[in-house]
Parts: C-alpha cells; structure tokens; sequence
C-alpha cells in the first residue's frame, strides 16, 4: 500500500500505539490502520511541507535574502504535492509547478504555461485552504473554564 504521510503523523502514531489519548491540537493522524492492514477511507491524497531557507547551517556564508534580492522574512516556501502534480509557492518569488508523471525530474517548470493556468491556479487555492486549515492553531479546540483549561467537545451543541 502506498498512500501520503508527513511527520505530523508520527506523534498521534506513537500515542494510539501506547494507547494515550490524542490532544486534537495535533495535526497528524495515526498511522496505526496502515500498520494493520487498513487503509482509512479519508485518507490524505497529498502531501504538504514548508521551508524557510534563511538560514543554511551547511553554507553558513550564504544569505539567500541577499542572493535572491528579496527581504530576509520572505525566505520560504510551501509545497503541495500529489501523485500527479507538484506546486511550490515562495513568498516572493514566481512559483514552481511539475507534472511528476511527465517529468518526474521536475526540469520544466509549468508554472507560466498557459494551458497549465487552471492547475495551477487550482494547486495555489488547494494550498491556500490546507493554510487555512492547518494556521496556529495551539489553543483551537481549549477553552478556560473553572477546573482550568479543557477541551471542547466535537458537539456542535457545546462549540463556542
């Protein structure tokens, strides 16, 4: 079985493997089901990452802001990628995209091809909801209450 994972699911893994509870401020999933046999039906079906490359402990006399031309804050970069496609969005820079399949040395950036627009502007609004959905969230789903701070419940009923 080949499916998607990133490191954000190996916290829940070895929690569920020990038998603790997950906090839901985690953003991963367990892989425990793979481990088993199963594959879960909500699977991801893409993968996502982020770098910031201001600092480059291998070159420690590189300054990528300076060799760029762009401010220092706006070293990085996400990247979403699929079984099919690879988008890479710098902050201020032109982006990146690669059909994998047809070029799976990501050698021809397709980025400003006109027949690849639509992709490319569907990978850019993918991207922009995995932001979304995976911004800070370290107090989401907490709420302070007398015996301190809890949980909030999955129950639309009790959401604040």
């Amino acid at each position: 079985m080949e499916a998607f994972t990133e490191n954000v699911d190996i916290l829940p893994t070895v929690l569920e493997i020990y038998g603790l509870h997950i906090p839901r401020q985690c953003d991963g999933r367990s892989l425990l089901p793979f481990l088993t046999g199963d594959t879960p039906h909500d699977w991801r079906t893409e993968t996502h990452w982020e770098v910031d490359f201001r600092f480059i402990d291998l070159f420690p006399d590189l300054y990528p802001d300076r060799e760029l031309g762009i401010a220092y804050d706006d070293c990085c970069f996400n990247v979403i990628r699929d079984s099919r496609y690879k988008y890479i969005h710098f902050t201020a820079l032109p982006p990146l995209f690669f059909d994998l399949q047809n070029d799976p040395d990501e050698l021809h950036n397709l980025a400003d091809d006109p027949d690849h627009a639509p992709l490319v502007l569907r990978y850019a609004q993918k991207m922009i909801s995995w932001r979304m959905a995976n911004d800070e969230r370290t107090l989401t789903h907490l709420r302070a209450g007398p015996d301190g701070i809890v949980e909030k419940s999955l129950n639309s009923k009790n959401r604040a």
